[in-house]
């Protein structure tokens, strides 16, 4: 990426929080994260959007499924995904600088309408994928990130340049897959739509029927279009959701073992245990300890 980029953006991490840190920036759907060293894998919930690598390198594991990408290059998640995140390449003389930017479904929506001859949609795929920025993506990123530095300018050229960037994203070898997400009447779509409708209700007993039903398809046709999407079954998420905030509740609000599975659904707290060191390698209660002094990042 341009030089003057990655320059751009240690300054702003400097004044911002400082080095190995998650910053918000003057741009509410857009986050910076800086890392001096590699990092273990790290389970969170990826919302829909674009994860751009200025500096250093990235890989993403969502059940079998690994991604590695570096300087350049970005990671677009078109649906809600628990998976592993780690920094592969950095060190101290040259940090990890990345960029996250939260899609806006309406604006990307707007922008394909746009379009004079819209991007062919191919079979169903997963959720995610690793693009290389063309010069006009990269020169969006550019911009973007000169903005830090006004944030009056913010509402007024922030728009034009998010739909910018979508132009050259549809427009791209991947453009098919954004459209995807878009476009109501898509897997994607359909799938996003009950993910969404999971995320809102998923701390209390769910049917699958229930979420095929919001999906509008078949239970055998829905279970087969989420595991194409997501890597895993809709029981499987949903754990993984459950688990994942339980994490955020005790770290960030200091609830107990008990206090966090009740609250995520959970009926045995030493079922909730299990499951929980399980997926993490450790004790729910050691786990939280550990993570507490990085506790601001699991609320980005």
């Amino acid at each position: 990426m341009d030089a003057d980029l990655v320059g751009a953006l240690s300054e702003y991490v400097a004044s911002a929080g400082g080095t190995d840190a998650l910053s918000r920036t003057p741009i509410d759907e857009v986050l910076v994260l800086c890392s001096t060293q590699a990092s273990l894998p790290f389970r969170q919930m990826y919302k829909p959007s674009l994860c751009v690598v200025v500096q250093g390198a990235k890989r993403i594991e969502v059940a079998d499924k690994v991604l590695d990408y570096a300087a350049g290059s970005a990671l677009a998640v078109s649906v809600e995904l628990p998976a592993f995140g780690c920094v592969t390449k950095a060190s101290k003389a040259e940090p990890f600088f990345g960029l996250t930017i939260e899609f806006d479904v309406d604006t990307l929506r707007g922008v394909l309408e746009k379009l004079p001859k819209p991007p062919a949609v191919g079979p169903s795929g997963s959720g995610l994928f690793v693009e290389t920025l063309c010069a006009g993506a990269r020169d969006c990123i550019i911009r973007l990130v000169r903005l830090f530095n006004t944030p009056e300018a913010v509402p007024v050229l922030y728009p034009a340049i998010i739909r910018e960037l979508y132009y050259w994203l549809l427009t791209g070898p991947n453009g098919g897959e954004l459209r995807k997400m878009v476009q109501v009447d898509s897997h994607t779509r359909r799938i996003a739509d009950s993910i969404i409708h999971l995320r809102r209700n998923f701390k209390r007993p769910f049917r699958i029927d229930e979420l095929a039903e919001v999906a509008c398809m078949s239970t055998s046709s829905f279970h087969q279009h989420f595991k194409n999407l997501t890597s895993m079954t809709p029981l499987q998420y949903l754990k993984q959701l459950r688990l994942i905030e339980a994490r955020r509740l005790m770290v960030t609000e200091a609830a107990t073992v008990t206090r966090a599975a009740l609250e995520v659904g959970y009926e045995s707290p030493s079922q909730f245990s299990r499951e929980y060191s399980r997926l993490f390698g450790c004790s729910p209660k050691r786990d939280a300890a550990a993570l507490r002094p990085y506790g601001e990042q699991l609320t980005l």
